[in-house]
């Protein structure tokens, strides 16, 4: 099921956190993945509306409040659409002290996980594969999604990698040592082409960051403008 194109990748930032959604689909197919549904699923249906795309998976890096808040919304109208977290995370969905919803009080839970992934998986849908990688630092059970297109390799990130910045890890199950093993050996031995596609804020690349990022530097031998 690879794609013989690069990914066409829409986000749609999620008030009050500023969270990114991202929708990613294959040109000339009429389905696609969403990442991350955050708080205004309203946004998310308009975009997908107007892109005349169907999801076909749900997929979530982890458990927090801002990157499923939009699962029960996508679930309810697309009730066959499977809804996939990683293994170590997948208890947040409906423990809302774990994903963080009641701290603010609203005590917020999502339907159950249908799948869960694990290091070394590799997952496929609407014409795209996807490998996944454990990264825990920001949450225990954060994964990322790789697609290794032959162009421009892609990294859809979550809360680990930032545009010179990192998540945050003074959450409850948050571990800084982790958050900078997970980056240094699973994010920076990606090739320096790679754009990260961040939970919050503008998209980035591996190379730029191991160069720049003042939070965590690594070798590399990108050429910066």
């Amino acid at each position: 099921m690879e794609s013989t194109q690069s990914p066409e990748i829409i986000r749609v930032a999620s008030m009050p956190f500023d969270e990114n959604t991202y929708l990613i689909g294959v040109a000339g197919r009429e389905d696609c993945v969403v990442v991350d549904p955050g708080m205004e699923a309203d946004k998310i249906f308009g975009k997908l509306e107007r892109w005349q795309r169907t999801p076909v998976a749900i997929l979530n890096t982890h458990g927090h409040i801002d990157h499923i808040a939009g699962n029960a919304a996508m679930k309810q109208r697309w009730p066959d659409c499977p809804l996939i977290i990683g293994h170590g995370d997948a208890y947040k969905l409906t423990d809302p002290m774990a994903n963080l919803s009641g701290l603010y009080g609203n005590g917020f839970v999502s339907p159950e996980a249908d799948q869960t992934l694990a290091e070394g998986d590799t997952y496929e849908a609407a014409g795209l594969k996807m490998r996944v990688l454990e990264t825990p630092g920001h949450s225990a059970g954060h994964i990322v999604f790789v697609i290794d297109d032959p162009e421009t390799p892609i990294l859809i990130g979550g809360d680990m990698l930032f545009c010179q910045g990192i998540g945050r890890t003074d959450f409850p199950d948050g571990d800084s040592q982790a958050m900078e093993k997970s980056i240094r050996e699973k994010l920076y031995t990606l090739a320096d082409p790679t754009i990260v596609y961040p939970g919050h804020g503008p998209e980035t690349t591996i190379g730029f960051e191991k160069l720049n990022n003042p939070f965590i530097r690594g070798n590399s031998d990108a050429i910066q403008d």
